[in-house]
């Protein structure tokens, strides 16, 4: 979590995104004890404070559809076994699918590599009116190629500012940034592997590349520390979510949408039509 003295105090629902925001310009630390956090919440209380968010949020999707002058862009990033797929499943089904996307960003194509590094997620961007969620990002191209040194050293590193000023340009588009780190303990990690082996019916989730990746958590932890630190701005903070609990991730993710989203100036569009004086037969 951020350098900061630590604080357990329960924060209110209105109080959470901050709690979990990354400040601009801090240093950052990523501790396997901080993966279980809930700031005083407990289980009960989360599942309907979600339950809550996730009819305003369907509330507030329909405004930013109408107003037509605002989009959304979400980001979600974690090691392996994070829980990305399971909370798009979990919160972002409150969004009408007609204005929410999901794109889930695995290995470049051929095509893909032939471009700069972020074409495809460029044209991935919302159009206004809408929700862009991104499982996993361009960020990828400061974690896995850096640990992996998949592309130089100079070249992985000029991508920060790069993007950085990528998302600027999105946000002065007017389109909401929001990034999301699901942060997980490397125990927890094992557990969730474990259970995948266990579950038939989960066999299939799992990769013998996983194993590999778990052999590079510390790269990986550090990758991840260095690109919250560099790319946690004003226009595109990131937020670590506690992540242990699934609970309380599904919780905060949706506490922090409904926060941003009612950041924007959202109206219903005026008519020009006399609607008291239209009489339907």
């Amino acid at each position: 979590m951020p350098n900061k003295k630590r604080n357990d105090k329960k924060p209110s629902r209105r109080d959470v995104p901050d709690a979990l925001r990354v400040k601009p310009d801090s240093k950052f630390k990523l501790r396997d004890a901080d993966a279980t956090r809930d700031f005083g919440w407990d289980k009960d209380k989360c599942v309907v404070a979600t339950a809550d968010n996730r009819n305003k949020l369907e509330q507030l999707q329909f405004q930013l559809y109408a107003d037509g002058r605002f989009s959304m862009l979400v980001v979600i990033q974690a090691i392996d076994g994070g829980g990305k797929d399971s909370t798009i499943r979990r919160v972002f089904t409150a969004f009408n699918p007609q204005g929410c996307t999901v794109t889930a960003f695995k290995a470049p194509s051929s095509e893909v590599l032939q471009h700069d590094f972020l074409w495809r997620v460029h044209k991935a961007a919302p159009a206004r009116g809408s929700i862009a969620v991104f499982n996993r990002s361009h960020y990828e191209d400061v974690l896995i190629v850096r640990v992996n040194d998949l592309v130089p050293r100079a070249v992985w590193e000029r991508r920060y500012d790069q993007i950085n000023e990528f998302e600027r340009i999105l946000a002065e588009c007017d389109t909401r940034i929001v990034k999301l780190f699901l942060h997980i303990s490397k125990e927890e990690q094992r557990e969730r592997f474990q259970d995948r082996l266990d579950d038939r019916k989960k066999n299939w989730k799992f990769d013998l590349g996983d194993l590999e990746k778990r052999t590079q958590w510390d790269a990986y932890n550090e990758a991840f520390e260095i690109m919250l630190e560099k790319c946690s701005t004003a226009h595109a903070p990131w937020y670590v979510i506690p992540a242990n609990r699934k609970w309380f991730r599904d919780f905060a993710v949706s506490q922090i949408l409904r926060y941003e989203l009612e950041q924007l100036p959202l109206k219903f569009p005026q008519t020009r039509l006399d609607v008291g004086s239209i009489k339907l037969v």
